[in-house]
């Protein structure tokens, strides 16, 4: 009998969010593997929904469930008219199924697994639920969500509401960063939290595009790049998205930063009525690329990647800099250093700290600048390999 394991709190599965690509990873790597068998909910309306029809090999849906990569996935609905509160809504949404599924199918032992501390303060019923039927549940808390700069005082409060009550009840916390691990244990220490730590994943394979390419050619073209920086994250002010463009205002380099992000208007004008970037020609918003062949090759010949970070755990961004991109210039902290060690370039949040870095990265010599990118595909190797992560995790699933 393979063990049933079901995971919530994902949009759902793709190459795009952090939980996201790593459940399209899970699923990738453990396909052919008899020995577990993936539930998997996705979100079905409203912001971030599932797109079924992008996903290749997908079955028909049936009753609001497909298959994919031999994976069970079932759709779920939220009220859009709750913005915000729809994460909150879509994971005690797709819990209660998960209770429903487990009991009318007579699923033995299976494991349910919730990323993100959303729901804590409905948590309880639910485990006790799931313990009557002989159900675990594990949890991945992510990063710090209470210290996000767009949630209100009293949304923070929630979140960390919420974690406080996702780690007591939860049988296993398993933690993508050391650093999210010790913070747990010294937090929580009065509820004994069992934990383990499995990083996020990344690949070091090249992309299958040339570098004349019409796909890379073209999407250079359209922005007006030879030379360039890129960042790709969303665009929300805990990505350092201020920082990082004043700093690159204030530098001298003679090449372009690509951002690659998520859109935000509220934020983007924010920043054009603070810092007039748009007077900089240097400074290119240039939208999504799903494409990942193609971003691939975005990473690969950018001249440096620059990354902002200042919540969470181990970015799943930051990994896949690292696999392709020679020259990292990361936010100095705990979480970025655990990743990266000494096979990146940091800088604080201090006035003229990144210009600066920016500049010596400009003038450094090209075999310092090939050492590094050896360091950082080297450290993937080492650390990072979805390979080595799919086997931890089917190992900590056997129970």
């Amino acid at each position: 009998m393979p063990q049933h394991v079901y995971i919530i709190g994902a949009k759902g599965v793709s190459f795009y969010g952090g939980y996201e690509s790593f459940v399209q990873k899970l699923l990738e790597y453990h396909q052919e593997d008899t020995d577990i068998q993936y539930h998997v909910a996705c979100k079905a309306n409203g912001e971030g929904r599932m797109d079924v029809s992008k996903l290749e090999g997908v079955s028909q849906i049936v009753e609001g469930r497909f298959t994919y990569c031999n994976a069970d996935c079932f759709l779920i609905q939220v009220p859009q008219w709750m913005r915000s509160a729809q994460a909150i809504v879509y994971d005690v949404k797709a819990l209660k199924e998960c209770c429903r599924h487990i009991k009318e199918n007579r699923i033995k032992r299976p494991i349910v697994y919730i990323l993100a501390c959303r729901i804590g303060p409905f948590v309880h019923n639910y485990v006790k639920k799931l313990h009557k039927l002989d159900a675990r549940i594990y949890l991945n808390p992510d990063g710090h969500e209470w210290k996000r700069a767009k949630w209100s005082a009293p949304v923070r409060r929630y979140w960390k509401e919420s974690e406080r009550l996702m780690v007591k009840y939860a049988d296993l916390v398993i933690c993508d960063s050391i650093n999210i691990e010790r913070y747990i244990q010294e937090q929580y220490k009065r509820y004994g939290p069992k934990t383990t730590y499995i990083a996020y994943g990344a690949e070091t394979k090249r992309s299958s595009l040339a570098d004349d390419d019409p796909r890379y050619i073209a999407w250079r073209k359209k922005y007006g790049l030879t030379q360039y920086y890129t960042m790709i994250s969303r665009c929300v002010p805990e990505n350092n998205y201020e920082t990082i463009i004043r700093e690159f205002m204030k530098s001298h380099s003679k090449k372009d930063l690509a951002i690659i992000s998520t859109d935000n208007p509220k934020l983007t004008d924010k920043l054009e009525k603070k810092l007039h970037y748009k007077q900089d020609s240097r400074i290119k918003f240039v939208g999504t690329v799903y494409d990942q062949e193609l971003l691939a090759k975005i990473r690969e010949n950018a001249y440096g990647y620059l990354h902002g970070h200042s919540v969470g755990g181990t970015n799943p961004s930051l990994l896949e800099a690292l696999g392709a991109t020679k020259l990292n210039l990361l936010f100095d902290i705990g979480f970025n250093r655990e990743v990266a060690g000494d096979a990146a370039l940091y800088w604080a949040n201090e006035e003229g700290a990144l210009a600066a870095l920016i500049d010596g990265a400009d003038g450094m010599r090209e075999e310092k600048v090939i050492e590094l990118g050896s360091k950082a595909k080297q450290r993937i190797i080492d650390h990072y390999g979805w390979r080595s992560i799919a086997d931890k995790y089917k190992s900590v699933f056997a129970y």
